[in-house]
């Protein structure tokens, strides 16, 4: 038997991330209920056998586990608590809400706590990976909750995760994620000054990153974000406005907690910097684009 046959599922946001991870929970044997802002995606979900839901309050009502995968906050708030067409107008008692979003942790805390007020489960489930991760079902998935609502999500994150970490109660996994994220948005400006500075100083950058392969200087983000530079291909994995936000929710709650972060606040402005310059529908490899224009 398939990890989740006969398993009613949920999902909302069919973007670049969401529709591949939905593919592989149908894979997995689960009873796919999609939906979307825009209807091409749902169509082609459903011409693979999976259920268009009409919105999230159908979707709710017809899955057993609902999971968002949504581009900012204001699209997660509007999705969950939209009396109407919301996903708190669909769910019963035990319905598990499983937010895959990178939303703002006090955002996150009054959407668990409406859930939860209505006899659901919620988990916030931020991931990192991009579609490489999305589609290998590779992904890093840092979750918050009860440890009763991460046990019921756990069958179903470990089809679309690799490594699954419960940080703590709900918020703990979006706080895990700003942490994430800030050390992704500096590593990547890390690689384009690098590469930048080999190209400038007449070495050749592809070279270069052979070279630190395998040292201190080695990451992830040298080894897929660098060879984006030094192929200046920036088909994107993860926008480089998503990547953008995501920086400023840290710096946010930074502020929020009284402290300060300033190498993610130049990194944010650098991206601000690309974002003007028309690169935001690029992969977030392309910052090196803010430093080195030519």
């Amino acid at each position: 038997m398939s990890a989740l046959q006969g398993r009613k599922i949920g999902f909302i946001g069919l973007g670049l991330m969401g529709k591949p991870m939905a593919r592989n929970l149908a894979r997995a044997g689960a009873d796919m209920i999609v939906h979307n802002r825009s209807q091409a995606p749902v169509e082609e979900l459903a011409a693979e056998g999976m259920t268009p839901g009409g919105s999230p309050r159908g979707v709710a009502e017809a899955a057993d586990i609902v999971i968002c995968m949504l581009t900012d906050t204001p699209a997660v708030e509007k999705v969950m608590l939209d009396d109407t067409d919301g996903i708190i107008a669909g769910i019963t008692p035990d319905t598990l809400v499983i937010d895959m979003s990178t939303t703002k942790v006090p955002a996150t805390r009054t959407i668990a706590k409406a859930i939860e007020d209505k006899g659901g489960l919620y988990v916030d489930a931020p991931v990192s990976g991009g579609t490489i991760g999305a589609e290998g079902g590779t992904l890093t998935i840092m979750a918050g909750g009860s440890k009763s609502a991460f046990e019921k999500a756990r069958p179903v994150l470990d089809v679309l995760g690799q490594k699954i970490t419960h940080v703590g109660d709900v918020g703990a996994g979006q706080v895990a994620k700003a942490a994430n994220q800030v050390i992704v948005g500096l590593n990547i400006g890390a690689v384009a000054e690098a590469l930048t500075l080999a190209k400038h100083a007449g070495v050749d950058p592809a070279r270069v990153k052979e070279a630190l392969g395998g040292g201190f200087a080695d990451s992830r983000v040298l080894e897929v974000h660098g060879q984006r530079m030094v192929d200046d291909v920036f088909t994107p994995g993860a926008r480089a406005t998503v990547q953008r936000k995501d920086m400023d929710q840290a710096l946010e709650l930074a502020a929020e907690l009284g402290i300060e972060l300033p190498a993610t606040a130049l990194s944010r402005d650098l991206y601000d910097k690309l974002i003007a310059a028309g690169g935001g529908d690029l992969d977030h490899a392309g910052l090196i684009k803010a430093i080195d224009p030519d």
